[in-house]
């Protein structure tokens, strides 16, 4: 632990990089947390976007009050018909299986990630947009050398990152798909990254880019329309907090899904202790009574949490479909205490470079939990639900913790188990974020790590079919990267190796 710093935890060494040169300028958190996010468009393209969405969990320094900005994917206001959309799905390769994705045109929603870089800076920033831009525009038009967990990704979603020849001539160059050690640059979106510092959100509405994503819509078979970004505002949420021993966590509330699911398991561990150590066995139990809980609307369970609140917020969330898209996440706690927690995602694209700007649009709308009538059958101009689950959690003595995570709809359960870790058994975060993991799906099906106790491994391992034992620390179980402040001053940072995680004291 470091005394006196700030410090930042992301999933690239760029991403983490590009956040501490903002601090070491001056810049608070949330400047160093949108320079990383800049970068992270560069660095981590796979999972996010200018044509996504996502989350911010704020917190100022000295207050209790922290806040979310919601910058999340709408699904469009018309919906075209389907004769006319380009919707179709690819098979991504994650090697024991395969996993089907929809892309084209009428796979996105109504990015918000631009609109919500501008509400976040003017809210929360000090330095110039143009500056916090910088390490990202130098990188994208300089190169950098391709690490082996991003070429990895690339194989993952090698049909998308050769559905057209915008995306290829980026991605996969030659028509041979970029691997580890080749200098990836994308000098177009380094060009688009200046113009979006100079010209703003409006760049993305009434501007080129804005009228390049509705040409291509129009002529590609895509839904949105100049209405679908003229209307899309940024949501600045309460959210939804919860304690847990002793401490405040502040949670992605609703439409989101992932911070009462999360909440409901600390609730459950909670009240089925009774004063016994919360281990595996106990957080395979509250995994299963959550998915439980869940699949019923929140009956059961959730008449024991107190006065039924958060079986309200269950149930709201549940009113908007869900998308559990790839995500990549950046934690940021400078040395006055502000806390940043920002997740991201862009699904996996939808396979089409919008002009000559280097980003593809996500590909929400080919998630097959939008509706239940078909991927087809979306409800129009909604915000989408969402299981990414950018957290703060605050403790008694001024300690501030920023963390979150990707992982598809293993996010919540990865962040019940570092929040576990810190809270109930008092890890170092380092170890918190190492520990071994587990996650259950709603069949039931178990999937654990290796090096936990002989117990617990006996019992999951006694499901039969049901029980994934995996044989090493795996990015399935998502990426926790995290900042932590404590009250005297020190930091720590954790950066998850299941996802290449970097973390660093500035």
């Amino acid at each position: 632990m470091k005394t006196g710093k700030s410090v930042v935890a992301a999933g690239h060494e760029l991403t983490a990089a590009a956040a501490a040169e903002i601090l070491e300028d001056g810049g608070n958190s949330f400047d160093a947390a949108l320079a990383a996010v800049c970068m992270a468009f560069v660095a981590e393209a796979v999972f996010c976007s200018p044509g996504g969405g996502g989350f911010l969990m704020a917190r100022r320094d000295g207050s209790d009050q922290v806040k979310l900005f919601d910058f999340f994917v709408e699904t469009p206001l018309k919906r075209c018909p389907a004769s006319e959309v380009s919707f179709f799905p690819i098979h991504a390769d994650f090697g024991p299986a395969k996993q089907e994705f929809h892309i084209g045109l009428g796979s996105s929603a109504t990015p918000g990630v631009v609109p919500g870089l501008f509400a976040m800076h003017e809210a929360l920033g000090r330095l110039p947009m143009k500056r916090l831009v910088e390490p990202a525009v130098r990188a994208a038009r300089q190169g950098f050398p391709l690490t082996t967990f991003q070429a990895y990704l690339f194989t993952v979603i090698a049909p998308i990152l050769t559905a057209s020849e915008g995306v290829s001539r980026i991605f996969a160059p030659g028509g041979k798909l970029m691997v580890a050690g080749e200098t990836f640059r994308n000098e177009g979106f380094a060009e688009t990254l200046e113009w979006i510092a100079e010209d703003g959100a409006r760049l993305f509405v009434d501007g080129d880019v804005g009228q390049a994503i509705v040409a291509q819509s129009r002529d590609l078979g895509g839904h949105l329309t100049t209405d679908d970004l003229r209307r899309y505002r940024v949501v600045l949420r309460d959210p939804l907090v919860w304690p847990h021993a002793g401490a405040t966590v502040a949670l992605n509330p609703p439409p989101a899904a992932s911070g009462a699911l999360i909440a409901f398991g600390l609730a459950y561990l909670e009240a089925a202790g009774n004063g016994s150590a919360v281990d595996a066995l106990a957080l395979h139990a509250a995994m299963t009574a959550t998915n439980e809980a869940r699949g019923k609307h929140g009956e059961g369970l959730a008449e024991r949490l107190s006065g039924g609140v958060l079986f309200e917020e269950m149930r709201a969330a549940w009113r908007n479909p869900a998308a559990y898209r790839g995500t990549t996440h950046i934690s940021v706690i400078d040395a006055d205490g502000n806390a940043a927690a920002v997740s991201l995602s862009n699904g996996e694209g939808d396979g089409f470079i919008v002009g000559d700007f280097g980003f593809m649009l996500n590909n929400m709308l080919g998630e097959e939990d939008l509706a239940s009538g078909g991927l087809d059958a979306w409800r129009e101009g909604m915000r989408l639900s969402s299981m990414m689950a950018p957290t703060v959690i605050l403790q008694s003595d001024g300690t501030v913790t920023a963390l979150g995570t990707g992982g598809s709809n293993r996010i919540r359960t990865a962040i019940l188990q570092v929040a576990v870790n810190l809270l109930d058994h008092g890890m170092s975060l380092e170890d918190a974020v190492m520990a071994p993991r587990l996650h259950v799906e709603r069949d039931g099906t178990t999937s654990f790590e290796p090096e936990l106790s002989e117990e617990a491994v006996t019992a999951f391992n006694a499901l039969g079919e049901k029980a994934h034992a995996w044989p090493a620390q795996n990015l399935f179980f998502g990426g926790v990267h995290a900042a932590r402040r404590h009250g005297d001053g020190g930091v720590e940072g954790a950066g998850d190796p299941r996802r290449q995680g970097v973390a660093r004291v500035i």
